[in-house]
């Protein structure tokens, strides 16, 4: 899930590179009511659901991630602490 549209070249780009399963470094970029946003690929922004935190993650700070989903369709990421 990205805050921000993404274009088809992003998206592709980012799906050549990624796939499920994929373990990779994130920038958390906002807290929300039900998890955070983490930047996964430059534009694209990943969701760590709340149910996921061992502890409320900081903006800014870097976490190693896996992703569990990916929707093409919309354009989502779904992430687990890796």
């Amino acid at each position: 899930m990205s805050h921000e549209s993404i274009s088809p070249r992003e998206w592709q780009a980012f799906r050549t590179a990624h796939d499920r399963g994929a373990v990779l470094d994130a920038s958390v970029v906002s807290l929300v009511p039900f998890g955070a946003f983490l930047e996964v690929a430059p534009g694209i922004h990943g969701l760590l659901h709340k149910s996921q935190w061992q502890r409320d993650p900081l903006v800014g700070s870097t976490l190693s991630v896996r992703i569990l989903d990916i929707d093409d369709e919309r354009q989502r990421v779904s992430l687990d602490h890796a």
